[in-house]
């Protein structure tokens, strides 16, 4: 499904020296998996993470998915590629405040143009697989960090993507309900196919996930 080719990114680079954010990355990740990037904080598994989901470019190399390279696509093709195709979720959430956990559940689903009827089916039905179908009326700020991050899973997919790229998804929860979310997000990948990578140090993740990539100075050590 993704495949990337000798990609390269650079902090700084001149004529006399480069400093790398990601060297020569070679990696191959297959639909369906459920894969962690690994590594102390600094070695590049959240700029590898954004690089796959063209939230930022890249200096040299290439990026594919299914077959089609998107790491030179201009802005808008970007756009709509992460649209359509990716969902992200982040260690901050990013719910938006005035919408309700049904709202925001459905929100990229009404970007992407899908029928009002359409998308109280599928926002029922990822919210009962996250277990928050009973929270569809309340504001984020009435909900747990965990009901939270569970509306931020749901949100991403919904619209059912590719692939869900995860960056840090427990950094901000307890060790109790980062337990809950990863099994949550494993049966996702499970009982959706949906392909989920993490970007994490949490070893909560790292217990869960079938293979991981290890990372050091922006260089792939162990796939």
């Amino acid at each position: 499904m993704i495949k990337l080719k000798n990609v390269n990114k650079y902090f700084y680079k001149d004529e006399d020296r480069e400093i790398h954010a990601l060297r020569d990355i070679n990696l191959t990740i297959e639909s369906g998996e459920f894969t962690l990037l690994s590594g102390a904080s600094g070695c590049g598994k959240s700029t590898l993470l954004n690089a796959i989901g063209v939230l930022d470019g890249i200096d040299s190399g290439e990026i594919y998915l299914d077959g089609k390279e998107i790491g030179s696509l201009d802005e808008d093709s970007r756009c709509e590629l992460r649209l359509r195709q990716i969902g992200f979720v982040f260690q901050s959430y990013n719910l938006i405040p005035v919408l309700s956990v049904e709202e925001n559940i459905g929100f990229v689903m009404r970007l992407c143009g899908y029928s009002e009827m359409d998308i109280k089916k599928r926002v029922l039905e990822v919210a009962k697989l996250l277990k928050i179908d009973d929270k569809l009326n309340s504001l984020p700020q009435n909900l747990s960090g965990g009901e939270q991050q569970r509306v931020a899973v749901a949100r991403a997919v919904a619209t059912k993507p590719k692939i869900i790229l995860a960056d840090e998804p427990t950094a901000n929860l307890d060790s109790a309900n980062s337990k809950t979310l990863i099994e949550m997000m494993r049966e996702l990948n499970e009982s959706e196919g949906v392909t989920i990578v993490f970007a994490s140090h949490d070893e909560l993740i790292a217990k869960s996930v079938r293979r991981i990539v290890k990372l050091h100075d922006g260089k792939i050590v162990d796939a």
